[in-house]
């Protein structure tokens, strides 16, 4: 039996992991799991951990541990600070020797897309089998790539064989959300859901509801659920990097919210964004040289 299916045991820290819920993940009470089930369980935990800024703890806990899956996960915490040469050299060792394994295939190609090895990511992120979180990995490496198209055909293969699953769904929303139109309506659905729900609600869920909401003009609604996220995690960088989105669309003053967000996360994407856009202004401004008629 599939440990993730609906029947299996670890169907609920699998969801508390994808809704978001880190801390329960890493609460979780392992102890009744069978014991082919302890490692799969261990690496969930360990990847919470460094979901939640604690990959220096991680790093110290795999260290010396030979199994693929802990050598990829100490991978993706070594990335994580920083290290990021070793952690590529790391994923690319294991991508030869156990590329069947599930979770080298995730947390490698993890490792290896936020590196710019596209391509590398999704070679060894192609060889799953059956593997849910493969696909949202190639998913969002299409929509990263604008392939639309692809990441469709990715969604609507796994939606035949997965059926409701909360990975699939969540897939098919981040892929409404690019596709605009009736799509944001139905992301919104699923995001709101998630998102309200006490047993599945996280700052994630959140400040995925409040982009659909922004998507569909409700202004109001999405500051409510960022606000919402930001009680819950006063410095999570998503909900800052949005509530100031959306403070420049209300036409209202972004210098506090562009200091926090700063202060949060220097190179967040919207502020590495931001940056690169000015430059480029900036060199397309010398072009044009006022020129100021003589008197």
């Amino acid at each position: 039996m599939d440990p993730f299916s609906a029947e299996g045991e670890l169907i609920n820290i699998h969801n508390h992991f994808h809704q978001g819920q880190y801390q329960d993940v890493i609460d979780y009470d392992t102890s009744s799991l069978s014991s082919e089930n302890a490692l799969p369980a261990r690496v969930l935990q360990l990847r919470a951990q460094i979901a939640l800024g604690q990959a220096e703890d991680v790093l110290a806990d795999v260290q010396g541990e030979t199994e693929p899956e802990l050598e990829a996960v100490g991978a993706l915490a070594e990335y994580t600070t920083g290290n990021v040469d070793s952690a590529v050299k790391t994923v690319e060792k294991l991508a030869q020797s156990s590329a069947d394994n599930a979770t080298v295939q995730v947390l490698g190609g993890a490792v290896l897309q936020a590196a710019g090895k596209s391509d590398e990511a999704l070679a060894l992120l192609s060889q799953h089998s059956g593997n849910l979180e493969a696909v949202t990995l190639i998913v969002q490496i299409h929509l990263q790539q604008n392939r639309n198209d692809l990441a469709v055909k990715e969604v609507a293969a796994a939606r035949r064989w997965a059926q409701d699953s909360v990975l699939v769904n969540l897939a098919e929303s981040w892929v409404g959300l690019r596709l605009g139109g009736e799509k944001y309506q139905q992301a919104f659905y699923v995001f709101e859901e998630l998102a309200q729900a006490p047993s599945t609600s996280s700052v994630r869920s959140l400040v995925s509801q409040a982009v659909a909401e922004l998507h569909l003009g409700r202004i109001e609604e999405a500051q409510s659920a960022l606000e919402q996220a930001l009680q819950k995690e006063p410095d999570f960088a998503d909900a800052i990097a949005n509530l100031l989105v959306l403070t420049v669309i209300t036409g209202k003053d972004p210098k506090a919210l562009t200091s926090s967000l700063e202060q949060v996360d220097a190179h967040h994407p919207l502020l590495v964004d931001l940056a690169e856009k000015n430059e480029l202004f900036d060199k397309a401004a010398t072009k044009y040289k006022a020129k100021v008629a003589p008197a």
